[in-house]
């Protein structure tokens, strides 16, 4: 029983890649609303944070680089490490 319910969540990821799943946001690219969507719990006035950071600072080199965002502490990019993308995975 606990085989066929491995194969059918294979299954079911392989036909609905993001079901469940979220796309993780290039936060190197996405504007403010794109960020506060696609990290939920992060608000449209830390997500302004992060662009305007950005647009002053240049580029996100490295994921921790989002401590120095107000707004954005050790807890807060732990919780959504995985979901944040500096657009040089492609």
């Amino acid at each position: 029983m606990k085989s066929i319910r491995i194969f059918l969540a294979v299954a079911l990821f392989n036909i609905f890649p993001s079901f469940g799943f979220a796309t993780p946001v290039d936060i190197n690219a996405a504007d403010a609303s794109e960020i506060a969507e696609a990290l939920s719990g992060v608000g449209p006035k830390t997500a302004q944070a992060i662009v305007d950071y950005r647009a002053k600072n240049g580029p996100f080199g490295a994921i921790q680089d989002l401590l120095k965002v107000k707004g954005i502490g050790p807890k807060t990019l732990e919780r959504y490490q995985q979901d944040i993308d500096l657009g040089t995975k492609r």
